[in-house]
C-alpha cells in the first residue's frame, strides 16, 4: 500500500511506502489526514503489557518542504496509462508489449515529442500511418492528446491506487479525461 502525500495546501508532492509516511507521523509532520483506509504498523511492548500501534491514514498532507514540479516525464509507461492502453486510431486495447508512440505530427517533419503531439497506437496502425499526418493516412484520431496535470501525474505514477485516493485525484483531472 502506497500512501499519497499531499503539502499543506492540499496538492500531492509524493507516493510513500508505508514506512516512509510512519516517519512523517513520529516526527510530528502529518497536518491532517484524508482517506477512508488505513494501515496499522505494530510496534514493541511496553512493560504493562500493551504493544504500540500506529494508525496510517492512505492520505496525508505533511508539513515541510513544498515541491512545485509539475513537469511530467513523457514515457511509454505514462503514455499508454493516459490513453488507458487503446490504440487511438483503431479503438482497439492491447498490452503494453504491443503498443507504440506515435508522434501526431511526424518528427521527421517538424513535430515535437510532446504530450499533445503524442498518441497511443499498435504496431499495425503506427505503421499504416507511416510519416503522415492522421488527416493524410485518413485515420483520425479517436481523442485529442493532452498533457496531463498534477493531480493526473500521480494517478499515471502508481498502478495500485486506493479507492479514496482516486476518489481524491480524480476530482482534480480535467475533463479531458472523460473520454477514457
Amino acid at each position: 500500500m502506497l500512501i499519497l502525500r499531499l503539502n499543506k495546501a492540499g496538492a500531492p508532492q509524493d507516493w510513500l511506502d508505508v514506512y516512509q509516511a510512519a516517519r512523517y507521523y513520529a516526527q510530528n509532520k502529518v497536518l491532517f489526514e484524508l482517506g477512508a483506509q488505513h494501515r496499522t504498523l505494530y510496534g514493541g511492548w511496553n512493560r504493562h503489557g500493551e504493544q504500540s500501534q500506529l494508525r496510517i491514514s492512505s492520505i496525508i498532507a505533511c508539513d515541510g518542504k513544498v515541491t512545485q514540479n509539475g513537469k511530467i516525464a513523457l514515457c511509454n509507461r505514462y503514455l499508454f496509462r493516459r490513453d488507458n492502453y487503446l490504440c487511438l486510431y483503431c479503438g482497439d486495447q492491447f498490452r503494453s508489449g504491443q503498443l507504440t508512440r506515435d508522434h501526431i505530427i511526424p518528427r521527421s517533419r517538424g513535430g515535437k515529442n510532446i504530450w499533445q503531439n503524442v498518441a497511443t497506437a499498435c504496431v499495425r496502425c503506427n505503421h499504416q500511418k507511416g510519416a503522415r499526418t492522421p488527416e493524410e493516412a485518413n485515420m483520425p484520431l479517436l481523442a485529442v492528446p493532452f498533457a496531463p496535470n498534477l493531480y493526473e501525474r500521480f494517478y499515471l505514477m502508481n498502478r495500485r491506487i486506493l479507492a479514496d485516493q482516486m476518489d481524491f485525484l480524480s476530482h482534480h483531472f480535467s475533463q479531458r479525461r472523460d473520454w477514457i
